[in-house]
């Protein structure tokens, strides 16, 4: 089935399921403005269109065609370039849904994920072929016929495993583009302000230490990453948060100085702000004991 003769928008599956999946055909700018990271794994194909996508601490410029494999936890973020039309499909992956899987199977599954390059290039051959399987995937949703989610399902892991055969052969030889000189002095900030996102990191302090001007680094610093300076530091720091109130038996407030907050107040509010919870709450659901 051809896409373009299918609804602008198609839903399947919620935040709460195994899988779920976005399509959109999307006129005029857009921006992503919520879900900068989160636990599932996610597949993005573009069918039509160009994106900047921010991804970790590069950005990547993706085309028709393009696949890209976004790990659990990754920081991510999409935003138009000099076309903003464009039409694209997500696929979100809990790690319940692999949980039916043998132990080999689940690694195979898994492995397009891992620390390689995320920015997949297809072919001809390759694109006609993905599109077949989220063609027949988005007409079963569209259509719903009787046992429409056991074909999806099933779509979805053939993409899984498509993405895993294809990035075997795929050398992990680094950026897909080169980066222009804006965009490599962007990506060393991205990189210092991961590394240290425990400490000051105030825009005029960053923009003197990579001798750039403050409002020069805070304009290219959104055009690159599609993310504000600050807005970008808070999301690192609560994304830190995040885990060590999963994974340690530290106070809020340690963690809370720990991630670069000298203001407990703000941490509570930045936290509910971008979890959703309280960092309390947030440890109860991801620590029963906690």
């Amino acid at each position: 089935m051809l896409v373009q003769s299918l609804p602008g928008m198609l839903r399947f599956g919620t935040r709460n399921d195994p899988l779920w999946i976005d399509f959109d055909r999307r006129i005029g700018p857009y921006e992503m403005v919520n879900n900068h990271y989160h636990i599932e794994y996610e597949i993005y194909y573009l069918f039509r269109g160009e994106r900047n996508f921010f991804l970790k601490d590069s950005v990547y410029h993706i085309r028709s065609g393009d696949l890209m494999l976004i790990d659990s936890y990754a920081v991510h973020k999409t935003s138009e370039r000099s076309e903003p039309d464009h039409e694209r499909i997500v696929l979100h992956f809990a790690p319940s849904f692999f949980g039916g899987f043998p132990r080999e199977e689940k690694e195979l599954l898994l492995s397009p994920f891992g620390p390689v390059q995320p920015l997949v290039r297809l072919n001809l051959q390759e694109r006609r072929h993905v599109e077949t399987l989220l063609g027949s995937l988005l007409a079963e949703l569209s259509e719903r016929p009787p046992g429409y989610t056991l074909h999806i399902r099933n779509m979805a892991a053939e993409l899984l495993l498509f993405a895993a055969r294809r990035l075997r052969k795929q050398e992990s030889s680094g950026p897909a583009d080169e980066l222009s000189p804006v965009q490599r002095k962007v990506t060393d900030i991205v990189r210092h302000l991961n590394q240290h996102y425990g400490e000051s990191l105030q825009l005029d302090t960053v923009a003197r230490q990579f001798y750039i001007s403050k409002s020069h680094l805070s304009r290219v610093f959104k055009e690159v990453t599609g993310f504000g300076f600050t807005e970008y530091v808070n999301i690192t720091r609560i994304k830190e948060a995040e885990r060590l109130l999963a994974e340690t038996d530290w106070s809020i407030t340690r963690v809370s100085e720990h991630c670069g907050f000298d203001n407990f107040s703000h941490f509570g509010k930045m936290f509910k702000k971008l979890s959703g919870l309280s960092p309390r709450a947030y440890r109860k659901l991801n620590r029963p004991g906690g």
